[in-house]
């Protein structure tokens, strides 16, 4: 992939990450675990970014372990939550890490293992299609947590259309 192409790419996805890390910030505590809704707002922020952390880490599900405090209860097939509520601040840190992963990920995608097969059993998808796969569900659940907090509190962030730090940092 050419830099320009990686640099358009992470502008995109580093864009969708922006944009959940704004709806985390301005959440205010009394909507965080709120369950008059679908989904508590910490919980959709949560699975946004476990799956993100997964769908870059290109290992299968049975060997992939997220950084503590995180748990693995995402692939429960019963749906089952994490045994407890994470802070704003531990999922600030772990969309931290992950945006360094994304970034990372994108800027040593070369031309050959951009059309390989990403190596996750559960998708067949290459590696360029995976990425692009997972900017669309990171950008899916910022676009829902903006939702709720329009609902809640009428008020969200605003549209994000290049990522705020370029691939080279």
């Amino acid at each position: 992939m050419s830099e320009k192409w990686k640099a358009a790419v992470w502008s995109q996805f580093g864009a969708s990450i922006d944009m959940l890390e704004n709806a985390i910030r301005q959440c205010p505590d009394e909507v965080w675990g709120d369950r008059s809704g679908f989904h508590e707002f910490w919980y959709m922020a949560y699975h946004t970014l476990f799956w993100l952390d997964y769908y870059l880490s290109g290992s299968n599900e049975d060997e992939f372990n997220p950084p503590p405090p995180y748990t693995r209860s995402e692939f429960d097939p019963e749906g089952a939550f994490p045994d407890r509520v994470y802070t704003r601040e531990e999922l600030l840190k772990y969309l931290e890490y992950s945006r360094a992963n994304c970034r990372e990920r994108i800027a040593g995608l070369g031309d050959r293992a951009m059309h390989q097969d990403c190596g996750i059993k559960e998708r067949n998808l290459t590696n360029a299609e995976l990425l692009l796969y997972n900017m669309r569900h990171v950008q899916h659940h910022a676009a829902q947590l903006n939702l709720l907090l329009r609902q809640k509190i009428d008020s969200a962030p605003r549209w994000v259309s290049r990522a705020r730090v370029g691939l080279a940092g």
